[in-house]
């Protein structure tokens, strides 16, 4: 199997060392993460293209499919078959295995690249080829101008190359071209978005999580950023950095006035986070706010709460509706993960102010104990992200791991719904799928007289959550890593 990866447009027109700095960082990109499926792959760089060659099975080749297709960088790539040139006739009957399905009453054209030297051009392959798969195939007939599909073949001297597929990429710079940058991130649908959009413009994320809510909040903005990471950063390694800060919302409904408490409680979370950044070595904070979403977000107050630091704060979901959000929270696989995550909003103001004035702000900060703030950054716990969901349950008891079911134990499939598709398994008769979201809520439905056991593919959510039901005290939970795996 073969895949020929295009460049993000942007990428093309940059200088020349810049691209091939792009370029190269691509290519890195895509041979770690491609090679956790096949260590034998293989991927060469061009002037404008890479090449990939591997030779696993269909079910892999699907899995290096959805890998690709969630790499930052990447325009577009084609799924490529070769074989040896015999002659047309011969090319005509590979071609038409290859587009049975594909073409099944549907116009198309054929397009032909050839190379070397044959006893024809371009236009008759073209011809002959087409005229042979009108002949073998159940198609809606041939459109030079309008085809529903493009059948493209590329004929290099005695190799023949059937493009079987062609996928949308991400777009964007490879993570990593571009400078990295500190998100702060909720779990809900505005701050996973923002992140994946920094994250899909190449610029490697890090995580900052207020905690307003405690260990079970912690622990889904954990699993979601793990998630946001593994799907569309993972050949970067970033730190997740969480901040108690229930220490200053409590300072803020003590001491501060109610309608401008909002505003300043994301002052404070600015502050802290810039000092993370400083610390980090990052230059720019990303939140997820939109503009006039809600009172703290009107421009006058996103005004004032910036002045608060003299680093850059990008907003990706500047002009987004909410509509649009959680399209794209639904596209990129988070949405059930921020249903799902309950609100902490940490401060509730009756009348909140959506013209926040700045001397009146200084004014209501005077009044709070800045010592509070500093506790809580000093108290802050930076992970590396590959790690971060087994570090909030540190200390509690370790899951039991299991490789094969008993006759009164229950398979439960974490996995998210993409990857069951991805990766169909075989558990067993009787086992249970529960997306790992929702498992919290839905264990409390099952029976209490069975044991279950939890599966995902790296045992890193199944851990998290055994553990999890463990410290709530469940006992009749275990981890299941069959040995095959």
């Amino acid at each position: 199997m073969q895949f020929v990866v295009k460049l993000f447009p942007e990428i093309t027109i940059k200088s020349k060392p810049v691209r091939k700095q792009l370029i190269a960082k691509l290519r890195t990109n895509i041979t770690r993460s491609l090679k956790l499926i096949d260590r034998s792959v293989v991927v060469k760089s061009t002037w404008d293209k890479l090449d990939i060659f591997t030779d696993v099975d269909e079910v892999k080749g699907r899995e290096m499919i959805d890998v690709l297709a969630h790499i930052a960088g990447i325009a577009n790539f084609i799924v490529v078959k070769e074989y040896e040139f015999v002659d047309l006739d011969d090319t005509i009957e590979k071609v038409a295995e290859v587009n049975r399905e594909r073409l099944r009453d549907k116009t198309f054209v054929v397009r032909v690249k050839r190379v070397g030297t044959h006893d024809f051009n371009s236009h008759e392959a073209e011809q002959k080829i087409g005229g042979g798969i009108l002949a073998k195939l159940e198609t809606g007939g041939v459109d030079l101008h309008h085809p529903d599909e493009t059948v493209r073949v590329e004929i290099r001297k005695k190799r023949l190359f059937v493009v079987e597929q062609v996928i949308q990429g991400l777009g964007g710079y490879p993570i990593g071209g571009l400078d990295p940058v500190l998100s702060l991130i909720s779990g809900g649908f505005d701050s996973t978005v923002s992140t994946y959009l920094t994250m899909k413009r190449g610029m490697p994320t890090h995580f900052c999580f207020f905690n307003l809510g405690g260990r079970a909040h912690e622990i889904a903005v954990k699993e979601v950023a793990y998630y946001l990471w593994e799907r569309f950063g993972s050949s970067y390694r970033v730190r997740f950095v969480s901040i108690p800060f229930e220490g200053v919302v409590d300072e803020l409904l003590t001491n501060v006035n109610n309608r401008y408490m909002g505003v300043i409680l994301k002052r404070m979370m600015l502050r802290a986070a810039a000092e993370v950044a400083e610390q980090l070595e990052i230059e720019a904070l990303v939140t997820g706010e939109s503009v006039a979403q809600v009172s703290s977000q009107t421009l006058r107050n996103l005004s004032v709460i910036d002045q608060v630091t003299d680093m850059l704060v990008l907003r990706p979901l500047a002009t987004m509706d909410k509509t649009e959000i959680i399209r794209t929270s639904a596209h990129i696989g988070t949405e059930e993960f921020s249903k799902s995550i309950p609100e902490y909003c940490g401060v509730i103001s009756v009348n909140p102010t959506t013209r926040a004035r700045m001397h009146k702000v200084e004014i209501e900060e005077e009044r709070f104990n800045f010592e509070v703030l500093k506790e809580a950054v000093a108290s802050a716990r930076n992970v590396g992200i590959e790690s971060v969901v087994h570090d909030v349950l540190e200390g509690y008891e370790e899951a039991p791991e299991v490789d094969h079911a008993e006759v009164n134990e229950v398979i439960i499939d974490i996995r998210h719904p993409d990857e069951v598709d991805l990766r169909p398994i075989d558990l067993g008769p009787g086992h249970l799928e529960i997306p790992f979201y929702e498992l919290s809520a839905k264990f409390l439905e099952l029976d209490s007289n069975q044991r279950y056991l939890l599966y995902c593919d790296r045992g890193v959510m199944s851990g998290l959550h055994a553990q999890q039901l463990l410290a709530d005290g469940y006992q009749n939970v275990a981890v299941y890593r069959p040995a095959a795996s």
